[in-house]
């Protein structure tokens, strides 16, 4: 959504989140947002779920795998290329 959007509020404080955005956030009637404020601002989000949670951690986890499997690699490259370490090490 380019620019602003302007919207009034009703006499119960209820606006309309454009549906532009719930769109593009997925909002969907009946679904929960927080607000709060921050730096003078209204902020509207969609919370963040057990699901998303833990797709964020097995993400990291997958990630993290990767990068164990690259850096062993590595590290038995410089072994090869190098030899084994001296026994003082």
């Amino acid at each position: 959504m380019s620019g602003m959007k302007k919207r009034r509020v009703g006499d119960r404080g209820q606006v309309t989140i454009p549906k532009e955005l719930r769109e593009e956030f997925d909002i969907r009637g009946g679904d929960e947002v927080e607000i709060r404020k921050d730096a003078g601002k209204i902020i509207i989000e969609k919370p963040i779920t057990r699901e998303d949670l833990a797709a964020g951690y097995r993400a990291r986890g997958d990630y993290l795998r990767e990068l164990h499997d690259e850096m062993d690699g590595v590290s038995q490259e410089a072994n090869e290329y190098l030899g084994d370490p001296p026994e003082w090490v």
